[in-house]
């Protein structure tokens, strides 16, 4: 028997999965390629108290911004926030806790989650304050610190294309991070602009295979935000 992936809204791909406490995975970079539309919709479910791991945390007014405003998230874990006043001011004041990782190392720790690997050792944030309070060793002769591996209960992200067996294509920019927290979450709900049916996409260009995808929604429309627009000076006529 076939398993029904597609569902109408990102409310119904999210229905039963949702919980109080949970950690969840964001894809994208900055703006691109994020979740858009899942976002919102936990924004409207008022799941509270959740652990959000993503490379950043959107800004005031779109993106995990949202779920900050509303005081949604206790804890991130991510590599940059510094658009985001709102993520300011809460952490400035205590309200949110932060798992500062470089940039590389959450990428890792993702995907080191999704292939079952418990933890590895890095030079990156050695005698820095990333390594406090972790497990530091030698390896021929150089000092590595130990970072773990990271799970998420679910996983949110966007995908350029998609069939409705939950076969993935990403494009450009919006590849960062997705494909990666894809394969380390219990439950994987992914929004897609392109929704074909199998067999319309070539193997070669998939990227994240169906049986790491448990729900899908399509979203032809989706806004695409610009986090900072940079222009060329108009040329003299």
């Amino acid at each position: 028997m076939a398993v029904k992936k597609v569902y109408p809204d990102a409310r119904s791909a999210l229905d039963g999965v949702l919980q109080d406490g949970m950690t969840v995975m964001s894809g994208g970079f900055g703006l691109c390629g994020i979740p858009s539309v899942l976002i919102e919709a936990i924004r409207d479910a008022g799941t509270k108290n959740l652990t959000v791991v993503s490379n950043n945390a959107g800004i005031d007014d779109c993106g995990l911004g949202l779920l900050l405003v509303t005081r949604q998230i206790r804890k991130m874990v991510s590599s940059y926030v510094g658009e985001n006043a709102t993520f300011a001011k809460q952490f400035l004041a205590g309200e949110l806790e932060i798992e500062f990782n470089p940039q590389g190392t959450l990428a890792e720790r993702i995907r080191a989650g999704g292939a079952g690997i418990p933890a590895f050792f890095t030079k990156t944030g050695v005698g820095t304050q990333i390594a406090e309070g972790k497990e530091i060793r030698e390896f021929d002769g150089a000092t590595y610190v130990m970072e773990r591996g990271l799970w998420a209960d679910l996983a949110i992200i966007h995908a350029w294309k998609a069939d409705t067996e939950g076969n993935l294509v990403y494009r450009k920019t919006a590849r960062n991070f997705n494909p990666i927290m894809a394969t380390a979450a219990t439950h994987v709900i992914v929004q897609v602009e392109h929704l074909v049916q199998p067999g319309e996409i070539d193997p070669d260009h998939i990227i994240t295979p169906g049986i790491f995808v448990n729900r899908i929604v399509h979203v032809p429309n989706v806004a695409k935000r610009i986090e900072q627009r940079t222009i060329s000076p108009a040329k003299a006529a």
